[in-house]
């Protein structure tokens, strides 16, 4: 794609206006909180201290906004503690000759990095240092440095206990996600219906994981509904596609295939039952016409399968019914009183995941990450914008590291359309506030009801489009800062044209030094082959050893790592394909056409496994003998492969193939046996892909074998 392509697109989608608005609800209360501690701290301090609290309670809310499953009130406090820490190390530091670049340049390199932990943390980091520019150009001294941090503090403290007095959707955000793991479910089962072998959309599993990560406040308080049916869903899956995939399932033509389809149909219908039932919270209704739980009834066309596809019908139907009888609101109380386990992960509270965060973060510490590459970028444009600001004796200077900060993201796409979108709308924005601030001549009171109303104009139109948003976001600021004495015109004028130059030095050093995601892709696809890997060796190893507990040990991990490795590469390269740069100008020893076949190997090879999970035994049920032995040959051989990927080097699964051989010849020999059968087919699956990831990315032309040498010669 060319630069200028690229930047259209870019520019295209930054201007972008969505019509759909934030729930209203959520953006009163957010401007209310506001309300609550702007209007005391100008009627108890003055303009200054307001400002301070203003801004405190705005970010606050803003971090509250974001997608996470967390409770919205320890986003606010951890939001809050930044802050407030950020706005007291701004003051001492101004204070302190030459001191406040070097804290700017460690604070701006501490919120790159913060994106390490999600880009909620990136976000509200981003924020604080926006703050951080904002605030410390208010006259004060340096001993009521405290009293303007707690000031930000108690800002974001109202924005939590609002959050908790006044809850709104508290469980909107898990039940969304669970819905859109079933809703997917069902769409994939109507696309087996045609394609038998088509991928599932990873995506909605990633999130549901993430929303099932409770804190045990939360984990009291769900809903009962939300209880278990992930982990249904988890198993829902494979037992589509091993019904669907002729290869180990329904014969490919004939009855049997069109009995499948049928399957499929009905099953599709309910999952799109129950996804309607997660997300309203209304009682299940299944529809009367389909066959979907009643696959295993005398009659019912289930002896048009056999083997293996009759096995997973079964399950199939078994995993169905399971998920209506949750939703069914008359057995809550049974299941209740079974005391079984709620399923599903837990996460401790914010504070206790301090250590894994850092853990997280001290991990991109390292030259050859894209998170440090965008820390160090941050803190170089950021202060660089700064000082060049002082040095130039600009008024109002700070807007230019300050639109900078909050344009810069680590890729290319966001971080040229949010700069456009920042530019345009911090410009109307500017000027529009400026204009009513020239010709109105509002008051200090009136000018905190400005402020206010333009915050929860931000909260409502986050879902709009960024520069909307921006737009709101502009206009609260001016209006606070109106509080202070000032030419208006003047200021507009500078702030104006310090966001364009901000904006335009924050796209300048990223297309100078920059971080593209197309030179990252065999990375992303090391690390998948790799994931995907271990979770066939997984798979293999809970044949060997059913009576192990290996597979809820290590099959159900292996399979999160997979997929979890399987969407960031699909998100990597969705990024990829905005940027302006070849593919072979940055991986030039593997080309894109190597790539896509490595990419449909690979996929070939998690889907394989994952035909082989959908029949995994029970405790009971013999061992398969050599499985694990042959999962830890895979585990190794995949391991080597995707160090050879990442390195440009050919793959070599030839000691692979002969311990296949001699395990598959073994298997041969014993009595014949369904699981037997099944095992033997997917293993040959599994090495069927890797054959032609072992195709896709040769590099070398392989030497000419001998010619048959004539007898007499």
């Amino acid at each position: 794609m060319s630069w200028f392509t690229a930047l259209r697109d870019t520019a295209r989608a930054g201007l972008t206006v969505d019509r759909s608005l934030t729930n209203p609800r959520r953006a009163l209360r957010g401007a209310v909180a506001a309300a609550l501690v702007v209007f005391p701290a100008l009627f108890l301090y003055g303009p200054a201290q307001a400002t301070s609290a203003a801004m405190g309670a705005f970010i606050a809310g803003t971090a509250t906004f974001q997608r996470s499953f967390r409770p919205r009130a320890s986003l606010a406090l951890a939001a809050a503690a930044g802050l407030g820490l950020s706005t007291f190390l701004g003051y001492v530091a101004v204070g302190v000759p030459g001191a406040f670049p070097v804290v700017l340049a460690l604070w701006a390199f501490g919120a790159g990095l913060a994106w390490a932990i999600g880009p909620t943390a990136g976000v509200v980091a981003a924020n604080t240092l926006a703050v951080m520019m904002v605030v410390v150009q208010l006259p004060v001294s340096v001993p009521t440095a405290v009293e303007h941090g707690l000031l930000c503090s108690v800002g974001g403290a109202v924005q939590a206990l609002v959050v908790t007095v006044w809850p709104i959707d508290s469980w909107r955000a898990q039940r969304d996600a669970l819905a859109d793991i079933y809703a997917g479910l069902g769409d994939y089962a109507r696309r087996l219906r045609h394609d038998p072998v088509a991928q599932v959309d990873p995506e909605p599993f990633i999130v549901g994981r993430q929303a099932a990560a409770l804190t045990a406040w939360q984990a009291r308080r769900r809903p009962p509904e939300l209880r278990g049916l992930r982990t249904i869903a988890e198993r829902i899956r494979p037992a589509l596609a091993a019904l669907a995939d002729p290869r180990v399932g329904a014969a490919e033509e004939g009855a049997e295939r069109d009995r499948a389809r049928e399957v499929l149909a009905a099953a599709a219908d309910v999952l799109d039952a129950l996804a309607r039932a997660i997300r309203s919270g209304d009682p299940v209704r299944l529809p009367r016409d389909t066959p979907g739980l009643a696959l295993a009834r005398p009659g019912s066309g289930e002896d048009l399968l056999r083997g293996a596809a009759r096995r997973s019908a079964r399950r199939l139907s078994g995993l169905l019914g399971r998920a209506a009888d949750r939703l069914d609101r008359q057995d809550r109380t049974t299941v209740q009183t079974r005391g079984e386990p709620a399923p599903g992960l837990r996460r401790p509270p914010l504070v206790k995941l301090a250590p894994a965060a850092l853990a997280t973060v001290g991990r991109q510490l390292h030259r050859h990450s894209a998170i440090f590459h965008h820390a160090v970028r941050m803190a170089v444009v950021v202060t660089s914008a700064y000082l060049a600001s002082r040095l130039l004796r600009i008024e109002h200077g700070y807007w230019a590291p300050m639109t900078s900060a909050m344009v810069m993201r680590p890729d290319f796409a966001q971080t040229f359309s949010r700069g456009v979108a920042r530019v345009a709308g911090t410009a109307a924005g500017v000027l529009l506030s400026t204009a009513v601030v020239q010709l109105f001549d509002p008051g200090d009171w009136v000018l905190a009801v400005l402020a206010v109303c333009c915050m929860g104009l931000a909260y409502l139109t986050m879902r709009t489009g960024y520069a909307v948003m921006t737009v709101a976001i502009s206009s609260y600021v001016v209006f606070l800062l109106g509080l202070q004495p000032g030419d208006p015109v003047r200021l507009a004028v500078d702030r104006v044209s310090m966001t364009l130059l901000g904006g335009f030095v924050a796209l300048a050093a990223y297309a100078l030094f920059p971080t593209w995601q197309t030179a990252r892709l065999p990375e992303r696809l090391a690390e998948w082959l790799a994931s995907a890997g271990r979770y066939a060796a997984a798979v293999f190893g809970a044949y060997g050893d059913p009576a192990g507990g290996r597979a809820e040990r290590e099959v159900r991990p292996a399979l999160l790592d997979v997929r979890e490795a399987r969407s960031e590469m699909l998100a990597a390269l969705d990024r990829a394909e905005v940027e302006p740069v070849r593919h072979s100008e940055q991986v030039p020893e593997l080309s894109r056409k190597q790539f896509d076949k490595a990419r449909s190997a690979v996929g070939m090879l998690d889907r394989s496994t994952v035909l082989l999970e959908a029949h995994l035994p029970g405790e009971d049920a013999p061992p398969v003998p050599g499985a694990g032995a042959f999962g830890e040959e895979l585990r190794d051989a995949t391991a080597l492969a995707a160090a050879a990927v990442l390195l440009g080097q050919d793959v070599d699964f030839t000691l692979l193939r002969e311990a296949h051989r001699t395990w598959d010849h073994q298997l041969a020999a014993l009595p014949r046996d369904d699981r037997i059968d099944v095992v033997r087919a997917g293993a040959r699956l599994v090495m069927q892909a890797l054959t032609e990831l072992e195709r896709a990315v040769r590099t070398r032309p392989q030497p000419a074998r001998p010619e048959p040498v004539p007898l007499g010669a």
